[in-house]
């Protein structure tokens, strides 16, 4: 990166932020803290209005901000590429919202550039069109995230046959399991919670804010309520289901030998596990742990039981 280059990546990120160190950007920008300070110095002689607050950081003078930066094609490439798989795998709030992202970030490019990511764009697609849960507006959430606003909603947990009205401080928004999930304060419960966004109804935004003496850390509530994979799972495929247990569960590692490919792998249940391998047929054979052949046996005599009565 040249010089230029990373004086401008410094107020783009000084811009995205309310404050940040020396060794922040140091370490964001893969340099020495000297060269940052060099760099925030050249800044300031030229009339960026940089602010420094000891024990705090650096920030941009509020009001600053930098005229509309023109994406590089490689961007505006790897923006469309992004766009083109949300458009077909995420839900129709942000669907909406990334045509019109797009479609402005198509507008300021210049004109050769534009007919040539045009022509780009007409060579991909994307063919299987997943199938994603009804579920409640994210936009909505990550807008009551960002102010720092209650929500209210109806929400049918598990085994649940009626709803219940939550009103809720929102503290994170969290994807696993092929679902999004609100992590949040429930007034109603008042604890920590985790709702699944599918199971939402009659979602609001309350203009009423929140303000807590409850500290939140997202990565620390993942790794204190999420299980450690800590069950092994040893499998063995079959040729011709091989190729689709790799891109499914491509974490696991693999091992060819004269019976066929093994598959080694990590999971904190066995029950999502059985299911998987259930959908392999007679394609897969289980060698540890016992339990795991033993549930996949259960739950094939139950289904054939189950197909062999007349409905």
């Amino acid at each position: 990166m040249n010089r230029i280059d990373r004086l401008l990546g410094l107020i783009i990120y000084l811009q995205s932020r309310r404050f940040a160190t020396a060794a922040d950007m140091a370490d964001h920008f893969g340099l020495s803290i000297r060269t940052i300070y060099r760099d925030l110095k050249a800044l300031g002689e030229v009339g960026v209005p940089i602010l420094g607050e000891a024990g705090v950081g650096y920030s941009l003078m509020k009001g600053y901000s930098l005229p509309p930066v023109n994406f590089t094609k490689a961007e505006a490439l790897a923006l469309s590429t992004g766009g083109l798989l949300l458009q077909r795998h995420a839900t129709s709030d942000f669907r909406k919202h990334m045509d019109t992202a797009l479609e402005k970030i198509r507008a300021i490019l210049p004109a050769s550039n534009r007919a040539e990511i045009d022509r780009i764009e007409n060579s991909m697609a994307s063919v299987a069109e997943a199938i994603v849960p009804k579920q409640a507006d994210l936009s909505l959430i990550q807008l009551a995230l960002g102010a720092q606003q209650l929500l209210r909603f109806r929400y049918q947990g598990y085994g649940k046959t009626e709803a219940e009205v939550r009103e809720v401080e929102p503290r994170g928004l969290l994807y696993y399991l092929g679902r999004w999930h609100l992590i949040a304060w429930c007034r109603l419960r008042d604890d920590y919670r985790d709702f699944r966004t599918d199971r939402m109804r009659d979602l609001e935004v309350l203009a009423q804010r929140f303000t807590s003496d409850r500290e939140f850390d997202l990565a620390a509530y993942v790794r204190e309520h999420m299980p450690a994979p800590a069950l092994r799972v040893r499998a063995r495929f079959e040729a011709e289901a091989l190729d689709r247990a790799r891109r499914e569960w491509w974490m696991g590692l693999t091992e060819d030998r004269a019976e066929g490919c093994e598959l080694t792998l990590n999971t904190p249940d066995l029950d999502s596990v059985a299911s998987w391998l259930l959908s392999f047929g007679t394609s897969v054979t289980v060698l540890e742990p016992p339990r795991l052949r033993s549930m996949l046996a259960e739950r094939a005599a139950a289904a054939a039981a189950h197909h062999r009565r007349t409905p």
